[in-house]
């Protein structure tokens, strides 16, 4: 029998900018992730710390033709029906409806795109989970007006809301506003576009870039609900909690305020204020954020559920260092000596999921949705030309456990989207060989292949999961 309630949402998860490709096609502008190189340069880009305002001949950019989703949705759309999707979570690319960003009028073809790939994936009666912002904001507000560092991207992006709630009405539900927002402390380009000048407080930039994304959520979410009632809008946070190192009161310490760093964003759009304890750490930064007369009053405007991605726990303690921590999803972490750790060096801990989200409904009692939990791996082929990645089929497995787990525990879980649900780029290294998917797709790290999808072993282990929702796990 099953712990996972009727009605349960079992589906895969990709973004715009990681799958979609045609990056200049259908009148779509380019975008800071468009910008972003595969190789040594990748990370500097990724963190503010270099400007890449223009593409250079010498560098590979993954994300122009990405998996080529673009123009084979409908293929890639029917093999998840095959598994028996009932839900599928992407992004809208910002870019592909407003070109420059600052447009009055939106893109009718960027439009027409969006219309049709949903309404196929409600062909087969899958329920497209929506994000309108995943790592991927409108280059010319980056170089024109400085990206969330500018109060003005409050207004653009509230346009382009409202654009997506109205013109998707009737196809479209459930809604995020931005990916993994707690990233754009640790992957500042990446995250929301931000740049740094030599010399600048990059936590005041930060942090007022977040005071204006916050903004730009509650007000999206306040406009959804207008729109239509039935409308339900979630934040994302990269989840995963902090364990401390030792007992030593320090690294417990050390761990909850690193543990606060990361759900600050989701303490504001979950509860509709800033927590207490901000003012200490923005007086100690040096940050001072600007506010207009009636934020306060803005940010009231919760969201309906708390979605969340789960890779990995993270360890820390009061001595941690460059030389001695390494970057699970961006974020850095000690090595727990007590857990696995996968090919890429991302700790393997179902337990901890279960811990996660015991103490996210502790603190929001809100409903949860993971909408992205996988295992990045090389895959390979055996003789008779097949993928058995058992790997990540007992991932997943132990992942979905522990999540039945936190339901009995008494926690109301909407569903379950595991991330790459077909190969696709990397975000972290801009690789295609780091696989997520139960679907193969024949793309080196170079861009070289056909772009031919081949079902994995995984595949029809998932389709059974789904089938018996979620109570056969072998």
């Amino acid at each position: 029998m099953s712990v996972f309630p009727k009605g349960f949402l079992w589906g895969g998860a990709i973004a715009a900018n990681q799958a979609e490709g045609a990056y200049l096609e259908g009148g779509k502008g380019l975008t800071t992730v468009d910008t972003i190189p595969h190789g040594a340069n990748r990370l500097p880009v990724k963190l503010g710390l270099e400007k890449r305002f223009t593409l250079r001949e010498d560098e590979y950019y993954p994300s122009h033709q990405a998996i080529d989703f673009y123009h084979r949705y409908k293929e890639d759309i029917a093999l998840m029906a095959e598994m028996g999707f009932t839900v599928f979570r992407t992004s809208i690319a910002w870019s592909r409806l407003y070109p420059q960003g600052d447009e009055l009028t939106p893109n009718a073809e960027g439009i027409a795109f969006y219309r049709d790939m949903f309404a196929e994936c409600k062909k087969y009666g899958i329920e497209p989970l929506v994000t309108l912002c995943h790592f991927d904001v409108p280059m010319y507000l980056v170089t024109e007006y400085g990206s969330w560092r500018n109060r003005k991207m409050v207004a653009f992006f509230t346009r382009y809301a409202r654009t997506c709630f109205d013109a998707f009405d009737g196809l479209v539900k459930y809604w995020l506003t931005f990916n993994e927002i707690n990233i754009m402390l640790h992957s500042p380009y990446s995250g929301a576009g931000l740049v740094f000048e030599e010399g600048e407080n990059q936590d005041q930039v930060k942090y007022q870039a977040a005071h204006h994304e916050l903004i730009a959520s509650a007000l999206a979410t306040k406009i959804a609900h207008e729109v239509n009632p039935e409308n339900q809008v979630g934040c994302m946070l990269a989840g995963g909690n902090f364990y401390p190192y030792s007992c030593k009161p320090e690294d417990v310490w050390t761990a909850l305020e690193k543990d606060r760093e990361n759900l600050f964003f989701i303490d504001v759009q979950a509860r509709g204020a800033y927590p207490a304890y901000a003012a200490r750490v923005f007086r100690e930064k040096g940050v001072s954020i600007v506010k207009e007369a009636g934020d306060d009053e803005i940010l009231k405007n919760t969201v309906d559920f708390v979605s969340f991605s789960y890779y990995a726990s993270r360890c820390a303690s009061a001595e941690m260092n460059a030389q001695n921590t390494s970057a699970a999803n961006i974020v850095k972490s000690l090595r727990n000596p007590h857990i696995q750790v996968s090919e890429w060096g991302w700790g393997i801990d179902p337990l901890g999921l279960r811990i996660t989200m015991n103490m996210m409904y502790d603190r929001y009692q809100k409903p949860l949705f993971l909408v992205e939990n996988g295992l990045g791996a090389k895959d390979e082929f055996n003789a008779q030309g097949e993928i058995e990645d058992d790997y990540r089929i007992s991932y997943l497995r132990e992942h979905i456990r522990a999540m039945g787990d936190a339901i009995e525990d008494g926690i109301p879980v909407m569903g379950y989207t595991t991330w790459g649900c077909i190969d696709l780029v990397a975000a972290s290294t801009g690789e295609m060989s780091k696989r997520y998917g139960f679907i193969y797709v024949d793309r080196d790290d170079a861009g070289n292949g056909t772009l031919e999808r081949k079902r994995k072993k995984s595949f029809w282990w998932y389709k059974k999961v789904i089938a018996s929702n979620g109570a056969d796990l072998d």
